[in-house]
Parts: C-alpha cells; sequence; structure tokens
C-alpha cells in the first residue's frame, strides 16, 4: 500500500485513463480490488473527481506504461511535490520566557482556585509547564509555596484572552456533558428550599 494523496481521486483517475487492472490500481492506492470494481462500474465514487497522479507529482510516466504492458507489474509512487504542503505541523511547546517563568506557578495557582473544572493536561499545554509541576502547586509542595498567589495568566503575559476564554468553555462544556451522562441534576429539594425562603421573606416584608 503507497501512501498517496486523495486514493480514491486517483483510483478514479486510473480507472478512466489507463488498461490496468483492477489489483494493479488497487495496489497502488491502497484500496481494495472490490472497492476498484465498484468505482468502474459506477457504484462507488461517483461524485469523486479524478486526480492526475502524474500532474501531481506521484507517478512516472514510465511507472504507468509498464504498469500498462505487464499486468503483474505493481507501480511505486513518487514522492508528491504537494506533500509537504499538505503534511499536517506540529504546534512546537508552548515558549515562556526566562524573565516569566517565575510567574507559571502563580498562573497555575489561579487555575486550581478558579477553574478546577480544566484539566491539568490543559494547563499544562496553555502554560508551558508540567503535570509535576501543577501538583506540587495544588498540594503545596512546590518550593517556593510560601510565595505562590494566584494571579490572572493573562494579565502575567503567560496567554491571550481569547486563548484563555476558549480553555474556559472547552474545559466547562466538558464538565456539562460529563454531568448529564452521570445524570447530577439540582439537589432534591433545592426548588422546595428556595421556595420556602421566598416566602419567608415575603412575611418579613
Amino acid at each position: 500500500m503507497n501512501d498517496i494523496l486523495m486514493p480514491k481521486a486517483t483510483a478514479v483517475w486510473l480507472v478512466d485513463n489507463s488498461s490496468m487492472t483492477f489489483d494493479q490500481i488497487a495496489d497502488f492506492c491502497g484500496l481494495h480490488p472490490l472497492e476498484v470494481k465498484g468505482i468502474a462500474d459506477g457504484e462507488v465514487a461517483r461524485d469523486i473527481r479524478g486526480a492526475d497522479p502524474i500532474s501531481n507529482g506521484q507517478l512516472t510516466r514510465e511507472e504507468l506504461d509498464a504498469a500498462q504492458a505487464n499486468p503483474a507489474y505493481r507501480m511505486r509512487a513518487q514522492k508528491s511535490r504537494h506533500a509537504e504542503l499538505l503534511k499536517p505541523t506540529k504546534k512546537a511547546p508552548r515558549y515562556t520566557p526566562v524573565s516569566r517563568r517565575q510567574d507559571r506557578p502563580d498562573a497555575i495557582a489561579w487555575f486550581v482556585r478558579n477553574h478546577p473544572e480544566i484539566t491539568d493536561a490543559q494547563i499544562a499545554k496553555a502554560l508551558g509547564t508540567t503535570k509535576s509541576t501543577i501538583d506540587q502547586v495544588r498540594n503545596r509542595t512546590h518550593w517556593n509555596s510560601t510565595n505562590i498567589k494566584p494571579v490572572d495568566p493573562v494579565s502575567l503575559g503567560l496567554i491571550g484572552q481569547l486563548e484563555l476564554d476558549a480553555i474556559v468553555k472547552k474545559a466547562a462544556e466538558k464538565r456539562a456533558k460529563d454531568d448529564a451522562k452521570k445524570g447530577i441534576t439540582e439537589p432534591e429539594g433545592a426548588a422546595l428550599k428556595s421556595q420556602a425562603e421566598l416566602a419567608n421573606d415575603s412575611d418579613e416584608d
């Protein structure tokens, strides 16, 4: 199986523009021969437009000609010139200037106190810290615990406001879903209690 771009679209093009066997096309595109047969019969990938593997740099004309001349020949894909552009880029770890690194425990303390719904993994990713450091701040075993105080990470310049809002929103939505799955609802009697309190307030008036 070759790791090629748009395998089904490539198979569509090869079915329409070559005399290769279904097995050859399936092998090159990483599909099952029956799937290629379905493409040829118009039962599969009817709405997919064919992609020319020669023009996009994944196949040479020589390879195609060799395959058409010999049903036993198996084509080898070339590295597409577009592959690097389409490859997902891995986000680099967040870099925190040395001058601000001593502020991270304060930001961790802020998250722990104000947003317990946010996971340690999210905090670590947002602040560029480690889970062990978060545990130390939470359990007050950090070497500088006596001087750590909760401070908004935005004001410390460790994270942007929009990014912080997105993290809080995502964590809140996940917690709501988890609570819904567990069937957590308003405590029984809470509504009655609030009604009684309202009645008492009206009597006092």
